[in-house]
């Protein structure tokens, strides 16, 4: 039993410990990379293991055995440990070996930038466990050796040590040297220099070959500063400049660009372009547009038409599709068409016409061809009246417009006499028709005329006076009149009177007539240098004969205050009959006395003094106590009193002088000291008669002539036998202080000093004029005191500025400056209260004579529904008259009267339109029109002489050149020149617009005589077809296209002229400015009167705005100026 009980329990040992082998787990079953393999070969169940990853690795796993199997508990699998970042090196990169992380076992090579090599011997770096091996590597600069240049070659740059990338740059000393080789070099990555220092050499250039041009006489080598010519082919432009050759070359890069022009609009109003999608076209090439429905091309309303590229890269036309729009029906007859608005196509407005005008229909519509219906508004007119024995007065018209008058004259012989107005109703009756009664014949009296207007018939009872002819008495007029059997009644016949007397050199005291009746008596008195010098009396006898008369006899030159030839006077005002006189330097008075005086009496007698040249022989001079006679015109005997004996027996005449003679006594006596003639000042007189010798203490006085001023004691005094120091006399002389400000001319031209009487023409330029005279050119005399009789000073031309208590107004000036009101500035009023009314103008102007266009205004309190402007009564027999607003009663601010004359030889007087202001003042005064015939008014022609000219008269007639008849010039020669104006226009003041020209012969061989067809211009064109040739002196004249102006300030001019094969002249057209709707928006402001969507302005015209409610303005005013398309807005906020 015991056997099988052990074998048993043996079995159950056996089979126990093959189940525990079986729970086991073993190392060789932990199948994961890069893990240190665990300790143990095998692990009973229920143990746990931690496994840790090889070196250069990160990672973890925690396993538990569990019936044989690993189980994980901690699973980080290995992974390869990853390094930071290996490190930049300056001016180097890197890059990994293989993979694309920093982890373990991975290698960064590292490579020098360009210009830049290795320092370090390792240029590498590994990833290990503990981190990154070696250094990060270093990378230095690549050098350049020094540089060595000649002595006339200057560096800029480190010529010493180079590195890499550095620019050496040369050059030369010289200003006339160039840098033969490269200007400049730079050090490379290898360490050399780019090139090899360069030398100078003389300035060269070469002649470059130019893509689409050619040079013109070219050169093999250009020295400094000379030019390169260069053309271009068709449809290329030379590059701006002129090529010179310099140091570096040409100036200029020597170029032809291609000529283009641009199509800017393309989608704007556009509906179709061909080419399609092409903007840049080249000279020459074309481009069709069609505009879309309600566009077309402004300046010729067409709506498809072909541009061409012109060769100087603009369009022909410009190729802009523009909105078809419709202007304000103005010249119509549409009432107010200026508050029109721009319309669009096919937009419609309802209208009124103008009074004496009908619509035509309800409503105008905007199409292509402008407003229609065409007419807009038919006139209502009344038919021509028929008065038997009566003739309109001016021209007849067989119909005539409503409320229109015309005068009526009664024909020769018929009454009334003077003209009837009559007018036509509004039912096209006439009114106020006059019949034509039979009226008296004119009397006729001899030798008398009617007194005013005479006339070949007269009313029955009418009074008519006359007057006697001349010669004839009685001398008051008659008057008579006409009865009612056509008699006149009353009557006077006119008898003879006398004739004024003819007295020579005599004029009647009193008023002159031509006769004289009997008894009457004149009073006569002769002319100045007659006598006698008392008036006398004469009376007309009944033979017709005057009675007492006397004849005037001339009086001595000098005592008639006449001009002594080479010599002058002086007249004491206390004794005018002593006239004294002296002689001017360089002459003498005959007498032998360098002054003399005579007595100017009726009846005095004495010889007429004359002055000689100094080297001429006078009068012999007087010897006291002896007397001389002449031997000779140069010699003269003495011969003394008796008791007297002379030095000698005779005299002589040497240079004009005679010699002294004496006569002295044989005894010896004691003389009493005296003086002999005073000392001679040149242009001076004294005021006593010279005596020959004068007593110690005498005292004389000097006087200077006219135009002189004394200089000292005018007193002199004989002192011992000798006179005291005498005065000069001084020439006066007036100076030309300001001799260039303001001042255009001086004649005569240079000369500052003037004398006495001498005059100087002074003219001063534009906006400067003479303050006392506000004249522009005017003649000024020096006068005797050395003072101008004006001061010939040029002034600026201002405007006196009033002062203004500025609480009443509100004022703004144009340009805004402060100080004078120069020419054209501009003041604008406008009153401050609300119930302030403005007395006067709202805008006043400083004109160029120095004067405001109107007076200051004022602001009164008064309520403008009050105000009226005062209607004259006016004879609408002369006028045509129309009023706007078309009403009638009285006229209030700015209702406008438009005047014109009805009569085809009647002229208006003053201006065509006044409007009522603000103040109840008129603009301008009422016009007038008179009678003038335009028929009387020719303008002179010279005569001329046909073989030079050819001439055409416009219109084609014979006879007087009237008002605007034109007279056309050219030159038959073909060597002639027309100098002046090719056309010239009488003007209706009787002058010709410019001088007639005339026709010079000047040789044009040598020079192109002809020109071609004249140049485009911007925005303008002739006024006549262009021809194909030109001759000299030609003229073509342009205008501007519709809305721009005309530039007629020098230097432009409407004219181009060919001058020898040259267009000479400038053309401009200014721009119109634009404003519009959204314009005016962003800035708060509006159009002050006119209510319009857009509004073209022509250049220099003004506009005054108006900022919205509850806006004010800042900034500039609100009256603007177009200035050439551009014009600054004003702003409100």
């Amino acid at each position: 039993m015991r056997v099988p009980v052990k074998l048993l329990a043996f079995g159950f040992w056996l089979l126990s410990l093959n189940f525990a082998q079986c729970q086991e787990c073993l190392r060789g079953d932990i199948k994961y990379a890069d893990i240190v393999p665990a300790e143990k070969a095998s692990y009973a169940d229920g143990e746990t293991v931690k496994v840790i990853c090889v070196t250069g690795y990160t990672g973890l796993y925690k396993l538990k055995c569990e019936k044989g199997e690993w189980k994980n508990t901690i699973e980080r699998p290995c992974a390869k440990k990853k390094c930071s970042h290996p490190g930049d090196t300056p001016n180097g990169d890197f890059k990994l070996t293989e993979g694309t992380e920093f982890v373990f076992g991975a290698t960064v090579v590292y490579t020098c930038k360009k210009g830049y090599e290795m320092a370090s011997r390792i240029n590498q770096r590994t990833c290990r466990a503990q981190g990154w091996d070696n250094a990060v590597p270093v990378c230095e600069v690549v050098k350049c050796p020094a540089i060595r240049t000649d002595e006339g070659v200057t560096v800029l740059g480190n010529a010493e040590e180079g590195s890499y990338g550095d620019i050496i740059r040369f050059e030369c000393v010289s200003s006339d040297k160039m840098i033969n080789g490269s200007s400049e070099i730079h050090c490379d990555e290898t360490g050399k220099w780019s090139d090899v220092a360069p030398k100078c050499k003389d300035i060269t250039c070469t002649a470059p070959t130019i893509p689409n041009g050619s040079v013109v006489d070219s050169q093999r080598e250009y020295k400094k500063d000379a030019t390169l010519k260069y053309k271009c082919k068709e449809t290329f432009k030379p590059r701006e400049g002129i090529p010179k050759c310099a140091k570096f070359g040409w100036t200029v890069k020597p170029e032809c660009d291609e000529i283009t022009c641009e199509l800017k609009s393309t989608t704007a109003g556009v509906k179709k372009i061909n080419p399609d999608g092409k903007i840049i076209f080249r000279a020459r090439e074309s481009v069709e547009i069609t505009c879309s429905e309600k566009h077309w091309f402004f300046f010729t309303k067409e709506t498809r038409k072909t541009f061409t590229c012109k060769d100087d890269g603009k369009w022909d036309n410009e190729p802009v599709c523009a909105e078809i729009t419709c202007d304000d029906p103005r010249d119509q007859h549409v009432y107010r068409p200026y508050f029109w608005r721009t319309m669009k196509l096919e937009d419609k407005q309802s209208y009124s016409c103008d009074y004496g005008y009908r619509q035509t229909e309800a409503e105008a519509t905007c199409t292509r061809d402008g407003w229609t219906p065409k007419p807009l508004c038919t006139e209502i007119v009344c038919a021509a009246p028929n008065i038997p024995n009566a003739q309109i007065v001016g021209l007849q018209r067989s119909n005539y417009k409503i409320d229109s008058s015309i005068r009526y004259k009664c024909s020769s012989g018929f009454e009334p006499e003077e003209a009837f107005q009559i007018t036509c109703d509004r039912e096209g009756q006439w009114r106020d028709i006059q019949q034509c009664t039979k009226m008296c014949a004119t009397p006729n009296i001899t030798n008398a005329e009617i007194v005013g207007r005479q006339r070949s018939y007269y009313k029955i009872d009418s009074r008519i006076r006359y007057k006697c002819s001349s010669g004839f008495e009685p001398e008051e007029s008659v008057e008579i009149t006409c009865d009612r059997e056509g008699q006149w009644r009353d009557i006077r016949q006119c008898t003879k009177m006398c004739a004024a007397p003819n007295i020579k050199n005599a004029e009647i005291v009193g008023r002159q007539r031509p006769y004289y009746g009997i008894y009457s008596s004149i009073q006569y008195e002769c002319r100045s240098g007659f006598e006698p010098e008392e008036p006398f009396h004469i009376t007309c006898d009944r033979e017709g004969q005057w009675r007492g008369i006397q004849q005037c006899t001339e009086m001595s030159k000098l005592c008639r205050k006449s001009f002594l030839e080479n010599g002058f006077i002086h007249i004491d005002p206390s004794n005018k009959e002593e006239v004294f006189y002296s002689c001017i330097p360089g002459y003498k008075l005959f007498t032998g006395n360098w002054w003399d005086s005579v007595t100017c009496r009726k009846g005095s007698q004495f010889e007429e003094p004359r002055c000689i040249r100094e080297e001429e022989c006078g009068a012999l001079p007087s010897v006291h106590h002896g007397k001389l006679t002449l031997r000779d015109p140069e010699t003269a005997d003495v011969k003394c009193d008796p008791g007297f004996m002379s030095t000698n027996r005779s005299i002589k005449c040497t240079n004009g002088r005679w010699e002294k003679p004496v006569c002295k006594v044989h005894y010896f006596f004691s003389e009493a000291v005296r003086c002999g003639i005073p000392p001679n000042v040149p242009n001076a007189i004294i005021t006593s008669k010279p005596e020959e010798f004068y007593n110690d203490g005498s005292n004389l006085t000097y006087v200077c002539r006219s135009s002189y001023s004394i200089r000292g004691e005018d007193k002199v005094s004989c002192r011992n036998g000798t006179w005291e120091k005498t005065p000069t006399c001084q020439e006066v002389t007036c100076e030309l202080n300001s001799t260039t400000f303001g001042v255009k001319k001086i004649i005569p031209r240079g000369k500052t000093t003037f004398r006495a009487g001498e005059i100087v023409e002074i003219t001063c330029s534009e906006k400067y004029w003479f303050f006392g005279t506000k004249e522009t050119k005017k003649k000024f005399t020096c006068k005797d005191n050395g003072e101008w009789d004006n001061e010939p000073v040029c002034a600026e031309v201002t405007c006196p500025l009033q002062r203004i208590t500025t609480e009443d107004f509100k004022i703004e000036r144009d340009p805004d400056i402060e100080g004078p009101a120069r020419p054209r500035h501009t003041i604008y009023f406008s009153c401050t209260g609300k119930d302030m009314i403005l007395k006067g103008q709202r805008e006043i102007t400083c004109q160029s004579n120095g004067e405001w266009s109107s007076p200051f205004p004022t602001c009164e309190g008064e309520h403008r529904e009050k105000v009226t402007c005062p209607l004259q009564r006016i004879t609408t027999e002369d006028f045509k008259i129309e009023r706007d607003p078309d009403i009638e009663g009285p006229a209030r601010p700015r209702h406008t009267i438009y005047f014109s004359c009805a009569g085809q030889d009647m002229i208006l007087k003053g201006q065509r339109e006044i409007t009522c202001q603000s103040n109840g003042e008129w603009s301008s005064p009422f016009p007038t029109c008179e009678g003038e015939h335009r028929e009387k008014v020719t303008c002179p022609l010279q005569r001329i002489t046909t073989e030079d000219f050819k001439i055409e008269r416009d219109p084609d007639i014979e006879g007087p050149a009237r008002p605007g008849h034109t007279i056309y010039f050219s030159c038959t020669g073909k060597d002639m020149i027309l100098k002046g104006q090719r056309e010239i226009t009488c003007q209706s003041n009787g002058e010709w617009s410019s001088p007639f020209p005339t026709c010079e012969g000047e040789h044009r061989e040598s020079q192109t005589t002809s020109c071609r067809p004249p140049p485009d211009v911007n925005d303008a064109d002739t006024i006549e077809l262009k021809k194909d040739e030109y001759t000299t002196g030609e003229r073509v004249e342009y205008s501007c296209f519709s809305k721009y102006t005309l530039d007629l300030r020098p230097p432009f001019s409407r004219f181009l002229t060919c001058d020898q094969g040259e267009w000479r002249g400038n053309i401009k057209c200014l721009k119109p400015c634009t404003v519009t709707v959204e314009e005016m928006e962003r800035r708060g402001i509006a159009l002050a009167y006119v209510n319009r969507q857009k509004m073209f302005a022509p250049n220099n015209d003004n506009i005054t705005f108006a900022c919205k409610r509850g806006k004010y303005s800042v900034g500039v005013p609100l009256r603007q100026q177009c200035n050439d398309g551009v014009m600054t807005l004003p702003e409100c906020e």
